[in-house]
């Protein structure tokens, strides 16, 4: 595991790493002898305090302040995608086991976002490595609100746990502390949820099932197309299966 006080982007510094490994021809699959443990199993973790130009899906700006927990994660993933579950979901499931550990009620917000009172507490950026049709690692990039005053939209999970279900604007204003909020907290259940995506990756059916139970379904619909769609739970390969009077549509994202 690499750990910065600031950098630039996990993401990047990741990129970095696996080039590094790429040229030494060092594979990523298999016991890490030799550099720091800590990171998912088999794989590789960078972790950092602040990043100054953090990113989510789309290229969109993440804002990673201190108080946070930001990390990018390459790992081995099984290489028959038809026969795995969806990474998407998998992370997704193993970060919400962790945090409802901790106290906080989640829903998962379909495709990378993870919930408490309809707030934003974390979003996983999501990839699969190809060479070919053949997978060569997944790459995971995780940013947590912990103890951080998050942006409008958001929730920290100081705030979560210090408040509940008590997610009114005016609780929302100050910066609540919580020990179990503290990004050095936070790093260890982070790496169990990797750990049990990976761990669960052969159990599609299993993750199905976990992530539609957390699945957040908005009152009001998803527009879609133009039109009204009401969220009618999940696909396997993660796809977000959407029905409206006489018709049902897939949504796929690719990561």
């Amino acid at each position: 595991m690499r750990r910065f006080a600031v950098c630039a982007s996990t993401e990047r510094e990741l990129e970095r790493w696996l080039r590094s490994r790429e040229r030494e021809r060092r594979p990523l699959p298999g016991a890490l002898a030799g550099e720091p443990a800590g990171g998912p199993a088999g794989g590789l973790a960078v972790v950092a305090a602040h990043q100054r130009f953090g990113q989510g899906q789309r290229g969109r700006p993440w804002e990673s302040p201190v108080g946070g927990l930001w990390l990018s994660a390459a790992m081995p993933w099984p290489t028959a995608l038809a026969d795995s579950a969806s990474l998407p979901l998998a992370v997704a499931v193993g970060l919400a086991l962790q945090l409802e550990a901790l106290g906080a009620l989640v829903q998962l917000k379909w495709p990378n976002d993870v919930l408490v009172g309809g707030r934003k507490l974390a979003g996983i950026l999501p990839r699969l490595r190809l060479r070919g049709a053949q997978v060569r690692w997944a790459q995971v990039g995780l940013g947590l609100n912990g103890i951080n005053h998050p942006p409008s939209g958001a929730v920290s999970l100081a705030q979560a746990l210090s408040q509940g279900l008590s997610l009114a604007p005016s609780c929302l204003r100050h910066r609540p502390f919580h020990p179990k909020a503290k990004p050095q907290r936070l790093l260890k259940p982070v790496l169990a949820a990797l750990d049990w995506a990976q761990a669960m990756a052969h159990e599609p059916e299993l993750v199905r099932q976990q992530a539609e139970a957390r699945l957040h379904r908005p009152a009001g619909g998803l527009l879609h197309g133009g039109q009204i769609w009401q969220v009618a739970g999940l696909e396997r390969d993660g796809g977000l299966r959407l029905q409206r009077p006489g018709a049902t549509f897939i949504l796929q994202r690719s990561f």
